[in-house]
């Protein structure tokens, strides 16, 4: 996703308008420098200390991850020069476990054609592009031009579909010399092409952001394209521009569950940015729905743009961008903005009627892991678990099971008296995350809330999962099917936990697993 000036400040719209691209192009010369990771850096107030963050500057959309060669590739929109939106590039980072980042040059700038918007990334193992050379396969980047000339001059045709291609693992890029590959029509929000093989019939399958739809392609080399059908415009949340969708199959009892996600701002469950998602049928022509009503793949506010990994084969690995457009340009960080969730295993459930896509943190946050404490058949109307467990200082895992859920509710505080409050309404069957006290909030007016999401399940039973991160945290209900994203901003860090329940909640395990720093 990428905010059009029309969403921006006015301040921040001239400074945009008057930057030429020209700059940003000489920047290519200048400053392709390698990114260090300084403990320093990474220990500034509200830093995330387990999920990725630049270094500086202003972040936002994952773009083009592949995984090649036992390493994953993150890029992500970028823009090198302020901590607010600008004139995009992808920055560049990689992993060997999904867990630890090297920072790495700018993998994309600007050029004649525009900023580089929102795109994907493919391992081209055939050749089909033609790009690669002495048998070696190359990774291939598709993604969208965004003119902002044309856009200024109110032209509908400011967006078009481009290509890049590297020989060397992704560290250096050439541009296609006949870009575009795929021009627009003319529909003013036509962006964020997501690339995937399909196998059958042999080709490439482009699923691509069509102002409030989603239109397929096809291609045999990755060059030419070929319109296959539409899909959603009557379908889903409307609420905003569809944008960042993604396309892949999971595997339900040995059936093939197709899963088309459409991230869309405005028009989130809990306000703003939001990521739908749709199960059913894909033939390589068209996609065809098994259930039409909306499903959120992450009903917090504060994940969006999220899309997989490719080239990881039948596991597919999700990852968000963790802000909210509503608020994105105005939180309170000053050297950078922005990070990502923690990467995400999708699965897939059936649950009366509906498959339901599942997310759970992956299994290799566990390498970040100290030794748990786990306390055994908790009485929870009123339980502290500091004083059981000691304080909880820097990033921890949560997980709760009880046999018998009831209401209840778990604090997260500091001596300031500032707190994030997550739990359960059971009478509402609903999970919440109340930031209503949180710490800095007056930064805009609709970040003091509670959000909610409601529960798919209808056993008695119940575990849950939190990711606590010093401005941030993620919960994953009931094997994943309810999830919630929401990052704060608190003076001092939560080191404080305590349980209440208007009922007679028995937890029957709390553990907690204090995790390791991830930035050296």
């Amino acid at each position: 996703m990428e905010l059009l000036f029309t969403k921006q400040p006015i301040k921040f719209i001239m400074k945009i308008i008057l930057v030429p691209v020209i700059i940003t192009l000489l920047a290519f010369h200048g400053n392709a420098q390698s990114v260090s990771s300084s403990s320093s850096t990474y220990n500034e107030p509200h830093r995330p200390q387990i999920h990725f963050s630049p270094e500086a500057h202003w972040m936002n959309d994952p773009n083009g991850m592949v995984f090649f060669n036992n390493q994953y590739h993150l890029f992500y929109q970028y823009y090198p020069d302020s901590t607010v939106w600008g004139p995009m590039h992808w920055g560049h980072a990689t992993s060997k476990d999904l867990i630890h980042w090297q920072n790495l040059p700018i993998a994309l700038y600007p050029d004649s054609l525009g900023y580089i918007f929102s795109g994907s990334a493919v391992v081209d193992i055939n050749n089909t592009s033609g790009f690669g050379k002495n048998g070696k396969a190359p990774l291939v980047a598709i993604f969208t031009h965004h003119d902002p000339k044309g856009e200024k001059s109110g032209s509908n045709t400011f967006q078009n579909q481009s290509l890049a291609y590297s020989l060397d693992e992704g560290i250096t890029w050439k541009k296609y010399d006949s870009n575009p590959v795929l021009k627009n029509p003319g529909i003013k929000d036509f962006r964020d092409p997501k690339v995937s093989w399909f196998e059958p019939d042999k080709k490439w399958i482009m699923t691509l952001a069509t102002l409030n739809d989603i239109t397929f392609y096809s291609s045999k080399d990755l060059k030419d394209w070929t319109k296959e059908s539409e899909f959603g415009q009557k379908l889903g949340a409307h609420g905003g521009v569809w944008e960042c969708p993604d396309l892949f199959p999971l595997t339900y009892n040995g059936q093939k569950i197709w899963v088309l996600i459409v991230n869309i701002n405005p028009g989130g469950p809990n306000g703003g940015s939001a990521t739908q998602y749709f199960t059913g049928n894909f033939d390589g022509h068209t996609f065809t729905p098994n259930q039409t009503n909306t499903k959120w793949l992450d009903y917090g506010p504060d994940e969006y743009a999220g899309i997989t990994w490719s080239n990881t084969g039948s596991r597919k690995i999700f990852l968000g961008w963790m802000s909210n457009w509503q608020y994105a340009n105005v939180v309170p960080t000053e050297k950078w903005r922005s990070a990502t969730t923690v990467p995400r295993e999708l699965g897939i459930e059936k649950v009366g009627q509906q498959f339901l896509v599942t997310s759970k943190p992956v299994s290799e946050l566990s390498t970040l892991a100290a030794a748990p404490v786990a306390i055994k058949n908790i009485k929870a109307r009123k339980f502290d678990v500091t004083a059981k467990a000691g304080k909880m200082e820097g990033p921890f895992r949560l997980e709760l099971s009880a046999d018998k859920l009831e209401s209840y509710s778990i604090t997260f505080s500091n001596k300031l008296d500032e707190n994030v409050v997550v739990g359960f309404d059971k009478a509402a069957n609903e999970y919440y995350i109340d930031r209503t006290r949180s710490g800095k909030v007056d930064f805009e007016k609709g970040f003091a809330k509670r959000h909610t999401a409601p529960r798919f399940s209808s056993r008695q039973s119940e575990k849950m999962t939190l990711i606590v991160d010093n401005a941030s945290i993620e919960l994953f209900a009931d094997n994943g099917r309810s999830t919630m994203t929401a990052i704060f901003f608190p003076h001092e860090v939560y080191s404080n936990i305590q349980i209440k329940s208007t009922s007679n909640l028995n937890i029957k395990s709390l553990v907690l697993t204090k995790l390791k720093r991830i930035w050296k």
